[in-house]
Parts: C-alpha cells; structure tokens; sequence
C-alpha cells in the first residue's frame, strides 16, 4: 500500500497491539502520541518507533501521516476524532466511540460529511469463524432467529485492589462492564444476525464500591503496587441485560469484569428457526452448529470447509491456531485496503462509525433502563 502510514494515538496496552498488526500487514507506523510528551517518547523507544508527536496538533500537521489510530481513554475520542477528521485524514477509533450517543451522532455526521474511511475497533468480528456466521445467517442457513444469549466475563477487575482508568466515569463513562467489554458481544451478534436489538431491559451490579487507586500510572491488565487512596466507584463490575429484537426474537446478555477465572468468556449461542449455532472466545476455532433432526457438528476453522467470508478472514490452514492478535490483521487488512482505494468496500466487514454510534444509543438506553427499572427503546 504505497504512500499510506499511521500514527497511532496511546501507547498502552491497546495501542501496543494496534501497532503490532500494522507492522505484520507492513504499514509505516510515522509516530506515536502519548499521554504526555515524556511518556510518548519513552514509549516510542520502547515500542522501536521513530518519532513521538509533542501534541496533537503536531500530529496532525505531519504531512506523512494517513490515518490515526485513536486508543487513548473513551474522553478522548470524541474531541480528537472531530480534530482528526477536520484534517483530511482517515481514522480507526477504539470503542466505545463517545461518551455519549449525542457526542457520537456528531463524529457520524462529521465522519459521513467527510468522505474518509472511519471505522471502530469491534475486532471480534474478524475471529474467522464469526464471518463464517456471518455468512450462514445471510444465506438462510440458520433460519428466522429466535434466541440470542451469552456472556462476556473477566476477572481482571476482581479484586479492590485492581485498577485501571476505565473504572472512573469521567474517564470511561457512566458505564463500564456493557460498554467496554458489552458492546463487543451487541456488536458482534447483531454483525452475525443481522438484527440489531430494538429494546433493553438492564441491571448493573457494583460489587466493588470502593478500590485503592494507586498514585502513580497503572497499564491495563497489570497489578498495581506502591502506595494508593481510596475512590468510590460508581461504574458497572457487572450487568444482566434482556434484549428485544425487531423480528419478535429475543436475546439474554451478562456481562462481569469481577468473574475470578474468566480470562475473557466471549460467548454467543443463537437458535434459529432451521439450526443454531453457537461459539466461544476461549475456544475460537471451533464453532457448534445444532440440528434437531440430523446430527450436530462441530467446525473446526478450515478455510478449504468455510465459506468465502470465514475463509478470506483466515490466515493460516486449519490445524493452525488463530487468536486475538490474528483479528487486528485480518481487520486492518480490510481498513487499509479501503483506505488504498478512497471508498468502503461494498463487500467490507467492519463495523463504521454508524455501528459505533448504534452502541452508544444501546449504552443510553441500557443507563435509562437501570435508572428506571422498566424497558427502553434503543433510539
């Protein structure tokens, strides 16, 4: 892809991982922008990046620069990816996409106004098996849906003395477990089916009121050390969520960052009026497809047994184990690709700034619903 680099905006552990699918699909990363001047560059040298941007605007005066990978707190993406997008160039923002549904309709009419590639970081889409759903439930295969459920529970956040920024609102939002990691299992189902749900009936659950929040920076998925203060936390460590779907069917999502052993118990089990079928983030290979009157199976990733989307979404034959790291690339690769030809691919997979804006109109609802106790319309 000559002529296309990236700078990508945090250099922690997200960022990190950003920065390495684009060195596997060979795109020049032209800089990095930290936290703060200090860390940008330390990071940067750890990182073997060259450059660290002073600010923003620096980043985004840098003539070399294609695209910005916006990883930075869930505050951040909404004043930078109006910056970014005023500049001319194409973006990759992390979800959630706002803090607020009314913050992502503008970046959606902004986005859509300006004619560039801006899409959100749902990459569980791109575990191969989850195109090959996909495109199950796009030919018929699986019938009307019925019954959607599942889970996605963690335990990074178990403990009192576990931290991290997203626990704070005015950092990650009023909500935590549903829009972090929630949203991942809204995105990917409704990418799947086909049906996004229309209406929510929610419960949060904090479990945790008070943590010791340590005084000096904490990376994700680390455990702090040193001397702390007590914060009172208000965001969700967990929620159960009933869902409504426009076609009459119906759907149960939990999720939990407090569930000690659960690594990251991605989930889904949809039945369909023909078959169902259902698949697991701990074992991502592998995808159960049910049947009343004939025997089950199980399909093992293969792309030579797969269908044309689960198949271009695979990198490696079957027998060869693909993960997390795999479903950037396999992301990217779409992104760059358009980015390469100026237009989204009628044929691309990703989710868009309007994916992204849906899920924060889930988020509301999900926030009015709790406050409420009643069902809300998603809108």
């Amino acid at each position: 892809m000559p002529d296309i680099s990236a700078a990508v905006i945090g250099t922690g552990f997200i960022g990190t991982v950003h920065i390495g699918a684009l060195r596997r699909l060979g795109i020049p990363i032209a800089g990095v922008l930290g936290s703060s001047a200090t860390r940008g560059a330390d990071r940067a040298a750890a990182l073997g990046v060259a450059k660290a941007y002073a600010s923003l605007d620096d980043l985004l005066a840098d003539p070399a620069v294609t695209i910005v990978h916006v990883t930075s707190p869930n505050v951040a993406h909404y004043p930078q990816v109006k910056a970014i997008l005023a500049a001319g160039k194409h973006v990759i923002c992390e979800k959630p996409l706002a803090m607020t549904a009314a913050q992502s309709a503008e970046m959606l009419a902004l986005a859509r106004a300006s004619g560039l590639i801006a899409a959100v970081c749902y990459n569980t889409r791109f575990y191969p098996l989850n195109q090959h759903a996909h495109g199950m439930t796009k030919s018929g295969e699986l019938g009307e849906l019925r019954l959607i459920t599942g889970q996605f529970h963690q335990d990074w956040l178990a403990k009192d003395t576990d931290w991290n920024w997203r626990l704070e609102a005015d950092e990650g939002g009023p909500l935590r477990s549903v829009s972090d990691i929630g949203t991942h299992w809204i995105d990917l189902t409704s990418f799947i089916t086909g049906q996004k749900p229309t209406d929510v009936m929610a419960e949060l659950a904090t479990f945790i009121p008070d943590r010791q929040k340590p005084l000096g920076p904490v990376e994700t998925f680390t455990t702090a050390t040193g001397a702390t203060e007590t914060r009172r936390i208000t965001t969700d460590d967990a929620a159960t969520l009933l869902l409504r779907y426009e076609n009459g069917g119906r759907g149960v999502l939990t999720t939990s960052q407090i569930s000690r052993g659960r690594k990251g118990l991605l989930t889904w089990d949809i039945s369909g009026s023909k078959a169902s079928a259902a698949w697991s983030g701990e074992n991502p290979d592998a995808l159960w497809i049910g049947h009343r009157d004939q025997p089950n199976q199980i399909l093992l990733r293969d792309p030579s047994l797969m269908n044309p989307l689960g198949a271009a979404a695979s990198a490696l034959p079957g027998g060869h184990a693909e993960g997390f790291a795999d479903t950037w690339t396999a992301f990217f690769r779409q992104v760059y690709a358009d980015v390469a030809q100026g237009r989204r691919a009628p044929t691309a997979t990703y989710a868009g700034f309007e994916d992204g804006h849906y899920e924060m109109q889930f988020c509301d609802a999900v926030l009015e619903s709790a406050r409420t106790g009643t069902w809300v319309t998603i809108r």
